[in-house]
């Protein structure tokens, strides 16, 4: 194959933006909103960006900038795991138990009774996204599955680890909030993501969600359950199967029984989602909704 002719208007232009990039660098380099410049460019000229009437550009960046990337990396398909920061590998919340027991503080005991009960939802999460890796390391490209989280601790750790477990990928949309969250440190380097705007990061899970596992969680994973079931319900999106992780704790949490009642919801939107207790009964559950082979063909040909 004959090599494309060489461009140097092209060379030139890149140049230019290499240079574009360097001041936009050095100008937010301490963190610092720069002075007004009407010559400044405008792509690189960060108090323009940040003006209100800009907000719709800064939308679209926060759109194309992660889906650019998940499409350099050939990432079609994933796996959305929901729920809580706040829970600990259950080391970890032994270890804040006794520390708890030790003080004496009642308050600080009963919290720590708390992250020691729910420890176990750190390592079944972990195993469930260890099932899905395991299964992809064998798909042709187009048919992997890849977990995807909000990036920050917990839950959300737990099901970047099980993949990075197996050596696979998976994707963290972390949040800027005032209360810094860093991303955990088991997402791929290339796709941690960070947002400003909540509305453009739940829209990037369900851009290429193929199912999704709500593990016990508080007001965040609460938001994000109902923005799909409300999606997937009134056909803004595509079904995908939907679990809800830890039976006896959703159903504490929310009687959807109590709004067929009322006449909320219609009988019938209770099957949009299906409890289930295990890690391998959520992906039982995805396999049996896509109709999948127990593993992928090793020698990469399509699944029956």
């Amino acid at each position: 194959m004959t090599p494309p002719a060489h461009d140097p208007a092209h060379d030139l232009q890149i140049r230019r933006l290499a240079d574009a990039s360097v001041e936009m660098h050095l100008l937010s380099e301490d963190g610092t909103r720069p002075p007004p410049d009407a010559y400044r460019l405008a792509f690189v000229d960060a108090e323009f960006l940040l003006r209100r009437e800009t907000r719709g550009i800064r939308f679209q960046l926060e759109l194309l900038k992660p889906d650019l990337a998940q499409a350099d990396a050939g990432i079609e398909n994933t796996i959305v795991v929901f729920g809580s920061a706040r829970f600990r590998e259950p080391a970890d919340a032994e270890a804040i138990w006794q520390q708890a027991q030790a003080s004496g503080d009642a308050q600080a005991i009963r919290r720590a009774e708390a992250l020691r009960r729910n420890a176990r939802y750190y390592d079944e999460a972990r195993r469930f996204a260890q099932l899905v890796a395991a299964y992809s390391q064998s798909c042709p490209t187009a048919d992997q599955l890849y977990i995807v989280t909000g990036g920050g601790p917990g839950i959300m750790e737990a099901a970047n680890r099980g993949a990075h477990d197996l050596g696979a990928p998976s994707v963290g949309l972390n949040i800027l909030l005032p209360h810094e969250q860093t991303p955990n440190p088991y997402i791929t380097p290339q796709l941690r993501f960070k947002f400003h705007y909540f509305a453009l990061r739940k829209m990037h899970f369900m851009m290429r969600a193929k199912a999704l596992v709500a593990f016990p969680g508080g007001f965040g994973t609460l938001d994000e359950l109902f923005e799909v079931l409300t999606l997937v319900q009134t056909r803004k999106a595509k079904p995908v199967p939907i679990f809800l992780y830890g039976t006896a704790y959703w159903r504490r949490l929310i009687d959807f029984d109590a709004m067929v009642d009322e006449g909320v919801i219609a009988p019938e939107d209770l099957e949009l989602f299906t409890y289930v207790d295990t890690p391998e009964a959520a992906w039982e559950g995805i396999r049996q909704f896509y109709d999948l082979p127990e593993a992928c063909p090793v020698d990469g040909s399509p699944a029956p």
